[in-house]
């Protein structure tokens, strides 16, 4: 059935008649950032998530795709899979730097062209590069995340968007190619505490240098892997983007243990408009897409439903962080492992006990791997 047959009739009158409307009034839009969040009928018609398929013939995956994201994850149907590996986060020894963005629809953090950050390991077949990282929220507490597990939402969800630079020069090319993307989702939830690196996005200096929509500010010496529990489950599904163009190139890695933001660090990001300061104010907030069909598609997850007690014991369980030195053009990377004491399981969020780190030596004559 066609993605037009899918929709109510008074829904498909209110689509064409704001079209009509919107090729009278103003300069035509930019289809390639022709969509939103929410319906806009007052002034220009802004097209929202059931529309999405139906504006833009490349954007048609978004009304017939059999792959859509985000999805409601059951546990009841995660597969046990012992042979993912645990999750490798590369930065090269350094300090991550970049632009934190207001978009109008999301806040986005745009890293720096260095120091470059990879990520492999779990279900991935090949080392993806972080190209930005996204932050949905909801309007109240306990619903603003995108993905659900057992039909319950988190009040927030920060998306890490990688492209595969394996196969693909630039995350134009891979979005649209298979085993393209791969999106790692921390849910968040409103606490008592935070976590030390989404404390530094969110602190009020910081914060209020992008109020509004095209305010940017740069950020630096953030240590990416203070984003990542102590120790922690995933579970990964095949499925697309979850914005125009809705590819269906994705590799979905969802991390079981949540993160804690404080209740003024989401006031605070509520209080950010969609839109620029000359116009009316309207919250950030609610920028997410409807959950999509699950289908037959499978739920893998690294930790045995049948063994909870074993769910964040041992390495599988925790980042491996990944210092990438020079090494001599004769001789391939070497990996040593450092000997540290791992925390006990359920360890305390933002404790700054040391993660696994695999460290490559270096002498010169000198070759950068990436």
């Amino acid at each position: 059935m066609g993605a037009a047959a899918r929709l109510s009739a008074p829904r498909a009158l209110v689509l064409w008649a704001a079209l009509g409307a919107a090729a009278h009034i103003g300069p035509a839009p930019d289809p390639e950032d022709w969509w939103s969040y929410k319906d806009n009928l007052q002034g220009n018609f802004v097209p929202g998530p059931p529309f999405w398929g139906l504006v833009n013939a490349a954007w048609s995956l978004c009304a017939v795709g059999k792959r859509q994201s985000p999805v409601d994850v059951e546990l009841k149907r995660v597969l046990y899979d012992p042979f993912l590996p645990p999750l490798r986060l590369s930065t090269g020894g350094e300090k991550l730097r970049g632009t934190l963005y207001n978009t109008g629809r999301h806040v986005s953090f745009l890293p720096a062209p260095r120091p470059v950050v990879n990520v492999s390991g779990g279900p991935l077949l090949y080392s993806h590069r972080l190209s930005e990282l996204r932050l949905l929220f909801g309007a109240r507490d306990g619903a603003g995340s995108e993905h659900q597990i057992n039909h319950q939402g988190f009040s927030a969800e920060v998306q890490l968007i990688h492209f595969n630079q394996e196969l693909y020069g630039n995350f134009s090319a891979a979005s649209r190619s298979p085993n393209g993307l791969a999106i790692l989702s921390l849910f968040v939830n409103v606490a008592g505490s935070s976590n030390p690196f989404l404390s530094r996005l969110l602190n009020r200096d910081t914060i209020t240098r992008i109020s509004y929509k095209n305010d940017a500010y740069f950020l630096q010496d953030l240590s990416l892997e203070l984003l990542f529990p102590e120790s922690f489950g995933f579970i990964t599904y095949q499925g697309s983007l979850s914005t125009p163009p809705c590819s269906e190139t994705v590799t979905w890695i969802l991390i079981d243990r949540a993160l804690n933001i404080t209740s003024l660090q989401m006031h605070s990001l509520r209080l950010l408009s969609q839109n620029p300061p000359s116009q009316i104010f309207q919250s950030l907030s609610g920028n997410g897409r409807p959950l999509q069909p699950l289908a037959h598609r499978a739920l893998r997850g690294n930790r045995d439903p049948r063994h909870p007690e074993r769910r964040c014991r041992g390495p599988n369980y925790r980042l491996h962080v990944v210092l990438l030195y020079a090494v001599p053009q004769s001789d391939a990377p070497f990996p040593l492992t450092e000997n540290l004491q791992l925390p006990p399981c359920g360890s305390a969020q933002g404790s700054h006990t040391p993660r696994l780190r695999n460290m490559v030596q270096s002498t010169p004559p000198m070759k950068t791997f990436r």
